[in-house]
């Protein structure tokens, strides 16, 4: 058999297939082989003292305590009775969380959670949480990231937001001794131009130049907090020019699910996490960023799972109040996250220390509820070495791979899941650690 068209008339063409092939590549690289947190723990800069993170995990381990003492009441809380010995594995997971890595990231927030005070006022609370941060990073307890959100580089306040940008990393980076925490991030709200991504990485860049730490030691979380940013004034989609305006530093697009919906005029009292407003937004987010480098982190649940009534001496109708209170804020916060996750976004903002353990219950609920499929069907890919396969009646290709790559790796990261339930795949720690099912499957065939 011989071809019709020679190869000197074809070549322009795969030239051309080339370029477009590696401009995909270079513009679609994959996710990130950085760690993502689950969530980001957030908390006025005024409250940020020495041992911050260890108190708010002393106040979650005693909020579960108090209101899921065993598996029992935590099944009940969050309104999975239905499987028993799944809510049981939950609950340990949760427990050892708690003890273990109760908080994997956190900002000192300068924003919303805040407010607005006098110059002096702020100038105060920028050093004392820059102390208290630099004590963290001395006794090597700090959360595996931190960081601050500064305010807006609106007109009105452009100035303060970046004079506190300037004080805590300075101070931060005296008090420290010239190191700087391995993971620290600047979080910027309310984002409406590329120049305002411009100006924060230019001053990044002067501010890690001058104090003399490593360059790109400081990363950029942006918020999409109004309707008008996603797209730009010539009707183009918006998101990967902010993106890019960070010069490799932005690793993180937040939704500000408040903001963004009360942007759409929807009226506070129809404003949800689970609004299709929201939804929109959030499948926005994927469809730009997905496998760009860049992780999706959805927004807060706005109701906290503070009981109304305090004291020891409560009388018996008190004490039911509080423990509906508790658990009406527990099941909407845990059917939140998971709407998330279900739709792919797999880290989200907590604003209290009663929200953690339904923050990691949802999460381990999640890796948990799926495991059993997921060992099946990465096993059988990893043993037809990639071709496509058929498990059950679900039909997979080589980019599910990959996603059930992702599935046990973030799933160990955050405690989920043990190491023992991935090698039930047949694979080794050190292949899943590649982060790449390519690579392992290039490496057994």
């Amino acid at each position: 058999m011989h071809n019709t068209i020679d190869q000197d008339s074809l070549q322009p063409l795969l030239d051309r297939l080339a370029e477009a092939n590696q401009s995909f590549a270079q513009r679609f690289p994959g996710d990130s082989a950085l760690r993502q947190p689950v969530h980001t723990l957030y908390g006025g800069a005024n409250l940020y003292k020495p041992g911050a993170a260890q108190k708010i995990a002393e106040l979650a381990r005693q909020h579960m305590s108090a209101y899921a003492p065993d598996a029992e009441t935590f099944a009940q809380n969050l309104n999975i009775t239905d499987q028993p010995e799944l809510a049981a594995l939950v609950f340990e997971r949760v427990q050892a969380k708690l003890q273990n890595e109760p908080i994997e990231d956190h900002r000192a927030d300068f924003e919303d959670g805040y407010g607005t005070r006098s110059d002096a006022e702020e100038d105060g609370h920028v050093e004392s949480a820059a102390l208290a941060m630099a004590k963290g990073l001395a006794a090597g307890n700090l959360p595996a990231g931190v960081g601050i959100r500064i305010k807006a580089l609106t007109e009105e306040a452009k100035l303060r937001s970046l004079r506190t940008l300037d004080l805590f990393v300075s101070r931060l980076a005296v008090e420290a001794g010239g190191k700087f925490p391995p993971v620290f991030y600047v979080t910027l709200p309310k984002v409406t131009s590329v120049t305002q991504v411009e100006v924060l990485c230019a001053t990044i860049d002067m501010l890690e130049k001058r104090i003399g730490i490593l360059p790109d030691s400081i990363r950029i979380e942006l918020m999409l907090e109004n309707v008008q940013m996603l797209f730009d004034e010539a009707g183009d989609f918006a998101l990967r020019k902010l993106v890019a305006a960070g010069n490799g530093r932005v690793t993180t697009v937040v939704l500000g699910t408040f903001d963004y919906t009360a942007s759409c005029n929807i009226a506070s009292s129809f404003q949800s996490h689970t609004h299709g407003a929201a939804d929109f937004a959030r499948q926005m987010l994927i469809a730009g960023l997905t496998a760009t480098g860049v992780n999706v982190c959805d927004g807060i649940t706005n109701i906290m799972p503070i009981p109304p009534h305090k004291g020891s001496a409560l009388t018996p109708e008190q004490t039911k109040q509080n423990q509906m209170t508790v658990a009406a804020a527990w099941q909407l916060h845990f059917d939140n996250i998971l709407h998330s996750m279900r739709l792919g976004i797999y880290q989200g903002w907590d604003l209290n220390p009663a929200q953690l353990p339904v923050r990691f219950a949802a999460v381990f609920y999640f890796y948990q509820s799926g495991l059993q499929e997921a060992q099946s069907r990465l096993a059988t890919f990893i043993d037809k070495a990639a071709q496509a396969s058929l498990t059950g009646n679900t039909f997979d290709d080589a980019a599910t791979g990959q996603g059930l790559v992702n599935f046990f790796i973030n799933g160990i990261e955050c405690g989920a899941l043990e190491e023992s339930e991935a090698e039930a795949t047949g694979l080794t720690m050190a292949e899943l650690k590649t982060r790449s099912f390519v690579k392992i499957v290039e490496g057994r065939t």
